[in-house]
């Protein structure tokens, strides 16, 4: 998710964290890759970030490209399809949001070609005989969106969308519903083609950076928890569980994406706090090496009210003022005499030619039943040509009662299996070999499928190791039938 971009949907919404532009997945596989950024400054890379039904079927398994070093990746996308003939979109994917939209024919200011090499598409409704536009009188647009009571949608008329992002950019245009074909896991290894129909957001007119051809793409599709969302839309048909899980690998890049149970590993889980947008969980305490960082009576109230967010959308890992200066004392104190410098006025970096894990100590954050995270040197890290920089910031992020939020990103989720369980709004994790595979269950006939590690970035766009990643936002979706 975009700490810079700030969703909104008819409605403005704050950071990253509230975007209400969404989409989700269930039981079926396509491929995600990253899209590379030209050389960015560091200081781009921290704006960047700113019920069960009856019948839940198959996993699914979505392979991923990149890996979560912010020197390495920039915003990840995958290639849906839709309509009837069915034609190929790129989009962007963002856990942070619940809105799918791609650009639409009538857009004059849609960019028609993209510097990261993938052909873009104009989506033509006329085009598909499977399309319908939804008027304002159209349940989707009364109840799913809920679009406002005061606002202009009136019977017979086209229901619209809005998001405005915190960079300056925005999409607006209208909704419609058509088929979606994904891939459904079939065994290991194996998927077969399903469709499934969803309402999405035909974008009229983009503006700002989403106008530009500069890492250009065909829209967006979210995985939050919204009744926008593609997840929530096939989970409401009966068509899907709302359970998914990602393992991204910190060493070597790709890593793990799957729909539906995980049967192992095994995962401890922690409860999404009640009433919440996004993936909040109440963190209670967060020691270094073994030794309790003090968090303010305000901060331990507002943890056990708003929460962490756990936000593999977000690149780094952002906390209030207070609990940030106490993790960076305490780091800087394992290296006394190796000062580090300030880069562009915003990250502390080390000239460090030793084993980063042997030199700096292990934080750990622990979370409600139990559960800790322990992020060891490396995973809070990330390397900048021949130096060491620190992936923690001061938090300028506020929650809706006025406290600032702590943001786990990705860096701090790497060599994790990470498992959302919306369902039983839960969410757990393990350390686990992100380049080994998973066992994943499919409900529908009881079959357990293996679910391998995958890493897409090589075969198609180069890397840099100057490339700076402005957002992790790797997670996709999956469907079935």
């Amino acid at each position: 998710m975009d700490l810079n971009r700030r969703g909104v949907v008819l409605v403005i919404g704050f950071v990253v964290l509230l975007q209400l532009c969404n989409l989700a997945s269930a039981n079926m596989v396509f491929q995600v890759q990253h899209k590379f950024n030209k050389k960015i400054s560091l200081n781009q890379l921290k704006s960047h970030d700113t019920q069960r039904h009856g019948r839940l079927l198959a996993a699914a398994d979505l392979p991923i490209g990149g890996d979560r070093s912010p020197t390495s990746a920039a915003l990840y996308y995958t290639k849906i399809t839709l309509g009837e003939p069915p034609n190929p979109y790129h989009v962007q994917v963002d856990t942070g949001s619940d809105l799918l939209w791609v650009n639409c024919i009538e857009c004059e200011t849609c960019p028609t070609r993209s510097d990261l090499g993938v052909p873009l598409l104009l989506y033509d409704p006329e085009g598909s005989c499977t399309s319908k536009k939804i008027s304002c009188d159209d349940e989707f647009c009364t109840k799913t969106f809920d679009a406002p009571e005061n606002s202009d949608c009136k019977a017979g008329m086209p229901c619209q969308y809005a998001c405005k992002y915190g960079d300056g950019s925005s999409t607006s245009g209208y909704f419609v519903s058509d088929n979606i074909h994904l891939a459904k896991v079939s065994g290991n290894g194996q998927t077969t083609i399903l469709n499934g129909n969803v309402t999405f957001g035909c974008g009229a007119k983009q503006s700002g950076e989403l106008s530009s051809t500069e890492q250009a793409l065909d829209g967006i599709i979210g995985f939050g928890q919204a009744k926008t969302s593609v997840l929530s839309q096939l989970a409401s048909s009966k068509k899907i569980k709302k359970t998914f899980s990602h393992c991204l690998d910190g060493n070597k890049g790709g890593g793990i994406f799957a729909i539906g149970e995980v049967v192992e590993p095994k995962v401890k889980t922690t409860p999404i706090l009640d009433d919440k947008t996004h993936y909040n969980i109440e963190l209670k305490s967060i020691d270094v090496n073994g030794e309790n960082v003090k968090l303010p009576t305000s901060i331990f109230d507002f943890m056990k009210n708003e929460g962490a967010v756990v936000d593999s959308g977000t690149t780094l890992a952002y906390f209030p003022d207070d609990v940030y200066k106490q993790l960076m004392e305490k780091i800087m104190a394992a290296q006394p005499d190796n000062k580090p410098h300030t880069v562009e006025e915003l990250f502390k970096c080390y000239k460090y030619s030793g084993n980063i894990d042997e030199g700096f100590p292990v934080i750990t954050f622990h979370f409600a039943n139990k559960l800790p995270l322990k992020v060891v040197p490396h995973q809070y890290f990330f390397t900048v040509e021949d130096e060491w920089c620190i992936g923690f910031m001061n938090s300028n992020v506020q929650g809706k009662d006025g406290g600032d939020l702590t943001l786990l990103g990705d860096l701090v989720l790497s060599d994790k299996l990470v498992t959302y369980d919306i369902d039983n709004q839960v969410i757990g994790w393990t350390d686990y070999n992100c380049s080994s595979s998973i066992k994943v269950k499919d409900e529908e006939s009881g079959n357990v499928y293996e679910v391998f590690a995958r890493d897409l970035s090589s075969s198609h766009y180069p890397c840099s190791s100057r490339v700076i990643l402005g957002l992790l936002l790797f997670l996709a979706v999956v469907f079935i039938n």
